[in-house]
């Protein structure tokens, strides 16, 4: 086990596995020593629910904070699922952090950073990204919170 998986142990995090797309893309593509990431959604909760709905009518700013950690959960189980290693992420260079949010909400990177937050704990200063955070009028599957990601891996 890597220092990355044993550093999720410490946390106490299990990775989910990340599901199959649905519909005509693939999950992820690699172009030299850049990884790209399809968006994925929320992760599902510890007891085995999950988060549905527009941030700032139907679920709070820490709600969305949660749903993107959740995100994160799945990027990080994604990028297990695709390089095997953990050690193998060199730096997350950009997220792009779409929020299903309700007209009025402006608090989009207040969401995202639940999802920054986790990266950064999980790989340290190679977690540190560039990213946009933006609002959606809806999201497949009426989830909260999609997130995708450019990573740079070694070989």
């Amino acid at each position: 086990m890597g220092s990355i998986e044993n550093k999720l142990a410490q946390m106490g995090i299990d990775l989910p596995v990340a599901p199959d797309p649905v519909a005509n893309y693939v999950p992820a593509v690699q172009t030299g020593n850049l990884l790209y990431l399809s968006g994925l959604g929320p992760a599902q909760r510890s007891d085995g629910t999950s988060l549905v709905g527009k941030v700032g009518d139907d679920l709070t700013v820490e709600e969305g904070y949660e749903a993107a950690r959740l995100t994160g959960l799945s990027l990080i189980g994604r990028l297990k699922q695709e390089l095997g290693d953990l050690d193998r992420v060199e730096r997350v260079i950009k997220l792009l952090g779409m929020v299903n949010s309700g007209l009025q909400f402006t608090d989009h990177p207040a969401v995202i950073n639940g999802c920054s937050d986790l990266l950064v704990e999980v790989f340290g200063d190679k977690g540190k990204h560039a990213r946009s955070a933006v609002g959606m009028s809806g999201l497949p599957f009426d989830i909260p919170v999609e997130i995708e990601a450019i990573v740079q891996i070694s070989d």
